[in-house]
């Protein structure tokens, strides 16, 4: 900087990936887990400037400026799914504000329970590169890293077996009965022969 010119402090024209404007106002972080992988939702509330931000994975999705009502909702979809979720806005008291994220109407807490009766979720590594698959209980579908898989379901002896295949591997989820009601279905992961330990 020899020519005493006002050039910018990145001299190589590159900006950082987040404004000083923006860590200022960011207010909540929440990492929701679906079926088609692990979402991080941010938020931003200006509280003077009556600014709301959302972005999803870094991406932005909704973008308000000068709301004079610092309280109140800010819905939004997630996932490919286009999954329902919403931030609410609740004033604590005096200048202080509490945001709480439902997805599909419920506390994140109460749908991440739902959700765990209702999916299986394993993670593997195959190849040097990392899997995350995911069973959907209800519709039986199969997803993995994001992406639903091409499945085929066959019935066996001892219950069913539903094969997709990662890169050159074959996969099966097995499903038999564990012979007690409270406990109903149990899911068994199977690549090339081996079982794979679920995530709890």
């Amino acid at each position: 900087m020899a020519s005493g010119d006002d050039s910018p402090i990145f001299e190589d024209d590159e900006s950082p990936p987040y404004s000083l404007e923006k860590m200022t106002d960011l207010v909540a972080v929440w990492d929701v887990a679906l079926s088609d992988g692990v979402h991080k939702i941010e938020f931003e509330h200006g509280t003077t400037s009556g600014k709301r931000v959302v972005y999803v994975d870094g991406k932005e999705e909704i973008r308000k400026e000068w709301m004079f009502k610092l309280v109140g909702k800010e819905t939004f979809c997630v996932g490919a799914a286009k999954t329902k979720a919403t931030i609410n806005i609740d004033a604590v008291s005096g200048f202080a504000y509490e945001y709480t994220l439902e997805i599909n109407g419920k506390s994140l807490k109460k749908y991440m329970e739902s959700r765990s009766k209702t999916t299986n979720t394993w993670v593997l590594q195959l190849d040097n590169e990392d899997f995350r698959v995911v069973l959907e209980k209800d519709t039986m579908d199969v997803w993995c890293n994001g992406k639903k898989m091409e499945t085929a379901g066959e019935f066996v002896d001892d219950g069913t077996e539903t094969h997709f295949s990662i890169g050159n591997h074959d996969c099966y989820i097995k499903a038999v009965s564990s012979g007690k009601r409270k406990e109903g279905i149990i899911h068994t992961l199977i690549v090339d022969n081996r079982e794979i330990a679920e995530i709890p």
